[in-house]
């Protein structure tokens, strides 16, 4: 009996060791992983959703680390020096969707590429220029018709409006 108890035991340390490289390998801080849009960690979770700023998003991952949340989003392409903006603007919305959605406001975030990983600080003032930001997508929006924002066939082999929008370049 003591025998298998042992041996649990140790399979339960390797796991628990495995657990933790796992995490470290995909740039996740420290803590208990909350929320997931990878099938690494189980079932895809459903989108936070904001009715009221007409914003929903899916961070890769949600770490809760000393009753912090901290949503990490992975990139899959090396980074030269600094984050993209664009990826700033993308986990700051995450940011806000996890103050709405579970009414704590995450003092940073992480971005994680194969390359570095970046902890980037949700500011006030970060914030204010994301809505304003989603101010100026939502105008856009209203609009007839919108122009592409790039000369990149690359970035529209992967958009998700390929199928219908009349100015891409593929």
């Amino acid at each position: 009996m003591l025998t298998l108890a042992l041996i649990i035991f140790i399979i339960a340390l390797v796991l628990l060791w495995q657990a933790g490289r796992r995490q470290n390998t995909i740039g996740l801080p420290a803590g208990r992983v909350i929320y997931s849009d990878t099938h690494e960690w189980g079932p895809v979770e459903q989108p936070l959703y904001d009715a009221e700023l007409g914003l929903v998003g899916k961070p890769d991952y949600l770490v809760e680390s000393g009753g912090q949340l901290i949503p990490v989003e992975v990139k899959s392409t090396p980074v030269t020096t600094a984050p993209y903006d664009a990826h700033i603007f993308q986990l700051a919305a995450y940011c806000l969707l996890v103050q709405r959605h579970f009414g704590k406001r995450p003092a940073y975030g992480i971005l994680h590429y194969p390359n570095r990983t970046f902890a980037i600080d949700y500011t006030a003032e970060l914030e204010k220029q994301l809505l304003e930001l989603l101010v100026e997508m939502h105008a856009q929006e209203r609009r007839k018709e919108l122009p592409r924002s790039h000369n990149s066939a690359a970035r529209c082999s992967r958009c998700g409006f390929r199928g219908i929008c009349n100015q891409r370049l593929l």
